[in-house]
């Protein structure tokens, strides 16, 4: 039998409009507990009302940075943990940390009216969680309502017009989408598993975060621990080859690495890789199509445009494009970027 500790609403309210703080309980999920999550994001209880301005209902909810993230058409990303009572993180120096049996894991996506002024009016566009059950994760998601007062599941996914301008003055318009129940385990899988992908040791390394949460009881780690990091790919001070190696891992490596769903591809973009062979330094595709462009080789030292890599990150069409899901625009400086490396390989 499979537990989840889920966050139920208190019967009793103070008004109509507030409700109690959360109460943590055990409950016993059957075969069909998927369809047993709420139906919507207000009866986990997580935000304080009004509830889009995302502040947690309590301390065992706290937010978090990583150091690169995931290109998703230019969203931003509220992200959260909610540990159970009691409870714990246990280290692990090279994959994503171990999080205790009922922790959520919270994402918001939203874009500001406009990407130059902090204090711009946001639109939230969906909320997914990731829930660790006994022997397994659980992805659910939740799709936004015009007036930001409530977020429904959706299973099927949903494509949701949004606009913005951005930080060059640009106006800018897209249909978003918001994945489907598949598509998050496609992209979540790590040798047919779901799993999480961003908060590992290397992506959570950044402005003594992770010490904090051992000050706080949060984190439990080994002593005269050294933790790895990954490089923030947006900050030009760094070393080009971090940060365009740090790219590839958040945007390709979820699925082009030896667990992942394409590793038949011999292609692995971790930025732990050492083999410049298996990082695609001329390695010609295995079975690419159409994907590769005409082209003969993933990278071509010191010839961006003969690559295959940057006419597959550069592509909208589908079968071409990479990643394959979770974009309708390129990553203009993430292409940018990526030319650059390996226009200065020798």
């Amino acid at each position: 039998m499979r537990y989840l500790l889920f966050i139920l609403v208190a019967a009793a309210c103070t008004s109509p409009e507030k409700k109690q703080p959360a109460l943590v309980e055990k409950v016993s999920l059957g075969v069909s507990e998927v369809e047993d999550y709420p139906k919507y994001l207000s009866d986990w209880n997580l935000y304080k009302e009004p509830m889009n301005e995302l502040i947690p209902i309590n301390d065992r909810m706290f937010p978090y940075e990583i150091n690169a993230a995931l290109f998703s058409d230019y969203a931003f990303k509220a992200r959260f943990i909610m540990l159970p009572e009691n409870t714990g993180i246990t280290y692990d120096s090279s994959e994503v940390l171990d999080f205790p049996i009922g922790t959520l894991l919270i994402k918001n996506f939203y874009y500001p009216e406009d990407f130059k002024n902090s204090k711009s009016k946001r639109r939230i566009l969906e909320t997914r969680l990731l829930i660790r059950e006994e022997n397994k994760w659980e992805a659910i998601v939740y799709a936004w309502n015009d007036e930001q007062t409530e977020a429904k599941r959706v299973i099927l996914g949903k494509k949701v017009p949004v606009e913005w301008t951005d930080r060059y003055g640009e106006l800018q318009r897209i249909d978003y989408s918001i994945p489907s129940q598949p598509q998050c385990k496609s992209c979540h899988d790590l040798g047919g598993k779901l799993v999480p992908i961003g908060p590992s040791a290397r992506q959570l390394n950044r402005d003594n975060q992770l010490t904090d949460w051992v000050e706080k009881g949060w984190l439990e780690v080994p002593e005269n621990v050294h933790y790895p990091q990954l490089a923030n790919f947006e900050n030009k001070d760094a070393a080009l080859e971090d940060r365009a190696r740090a790219w590839l891992e958040v945007n390709c490596a979820h699925c082009h690495r030896r667990e992942g769903p394409a590793k038949n591809s011999g292609l692995y973009l971790l930025a732990s890789q050492t083999d410049p062979y298996r990082l695609g330094v001329n390695k010609p595709p295995i079975a690419a199509g159409k994907g590769s462009g005409g082209l003969k080789y993933s990278i071509v030292p010191g010839k961006p445009d003969q690559s295959i890599l940057i006419h597959r990150i550069e592509s909208l069409e589908p079968g071409e494009m990479m990643p394959e899901l979770g974009r309708k625009m390129t990553h203009t400086e993430g292409v940018e970027l990526i030319r650059e490396w390996i226009s200065e390989m020798e």
